[in-house]
């Protein structure tokens, strides 16, 4: 295999990674754009969706799009209870105590996961079939196209529902100015929650989509919270745009760095990349953001 169709393999490998973190990183923009906060729980909604789609397709026996379904309902749940537990109960409302909210939040999730579904990694089938599909010379998986797909889908359909709907619209102002949008009478308790809900729902798709070409396991939750997190930075924190440019960059820098120099790396390579690009651009990459030397 020449070195040409080898890095175009760890590209397409990069961006099947990458859809994923874009799905986080748009979660995380979401809830920091209606609170201002960093849901370091985002990531245990990804491994609930493994969990719970490994629960109701290969235990339970459900089809694939009814399990599919009701995974992303109890995902959305999980992240709209969160919401209206601690976030909203908090008697102090600064944002690092929102934030070690979370970080608790996290912790008893993975907690809860290891004792109900055990510390072994688990599979899940892939959606159609195992045999590699040649495109250009390179082979790429179904789950792949299935991974292409639905993200791109997810992204659309956020597209729309951010511009085309009365509550997106109030979203977008909430995150605009919650003030003002408090002043208009947008209801933005309910923004918040609608906010959770929807990050919720993005973790789990993520998990679903992706434990068929990995496994799950009751950690995972952390190494990828890391990497929507770094997504959603390095594409610019708080713009959805930013979250689906910086999901597919990092996944493929990531495919590159430990297809050519060294899988051992390439967690470390993903984040030494990530620091690069923010020491020449604190915003990200599509970030408009001001800052200012301390």
């Amino acid at each position: 295999m020449s070195l040409w169709l080898q890095i175009f393999q760890f590209v397409l490998s990069g961006l099947t990674t990458g859809s994923t973190y874009a799905l986080v990183a748009i979660g995380f923009s979401l809830i920091h754009n209606a609170t201002g906060i960093v849901n370091f729980a985002q990531g245990e909604f990804v491994m609930l969706g493994g969990m719970f789609m490994i629960t109701f397709h290969s235990f339970l026996r459900l089809p694939m799009v009814l399990a599919f379904v009701l995974t992303i309902i109890c995902v959305a749940a999980v992240g709209l209870l969160l919401e209206r537990g601690p976030i909203n109960r908090a008697r102090s409302k600064e944002i690092l105590i929102l934030v070690m909210i979370t970080v608790g939040a996290s912790i008893s999730i993975k907690g809860l996961s290891m004792m109900i579904w055990g510390k072994n990694p688990m599979t899940l089938p892939p959606f159609s079939g195992e045999n590699p599909l040649i495109f250009l010379g390179a082979a790429i998986m179904p789950q792949s196209l299935w991974i292409f797909g639905i993200t791109l889908l997810v992204v659309i359909a956020l597209s729309y529902f951010f511009r085309g709907t009365m509550a997106g619209k109030a979203m977008r102002a909430v995150a605009a100015s919650r003030r003002t949008a408090l002043l208009s009478g947008i209801p933005v308790e309910r923004m918040i929650l609608l906010s959770f809900t929807l990050s919720g729902a993005l973790g789990a798709a993520a998990g679903v989509i992706l434990t068929p070409i990995t496994t799950t396991s009751y950690d995972v939750g952390v190494m990828m919270g890391l990497k929507g997190f770094s997504a959603a930075i390095l594409g610019g924190y708080g713009s959805m745009p930013g979250a689906v440019v910086g999901g597919l960059l990092l996944g493929v820098l990531e495919s590159l760095g430990a297809g050519l120099i060294s899988s051992e790396y390439k967690d470390a390579m993903a984040f030494l990349i990530l620091l690069i690009v923010l020491f020449f651009k604190p915003t990200g990459i599509l970030g408009k953001g001001s800052f200012k030397r301390v």
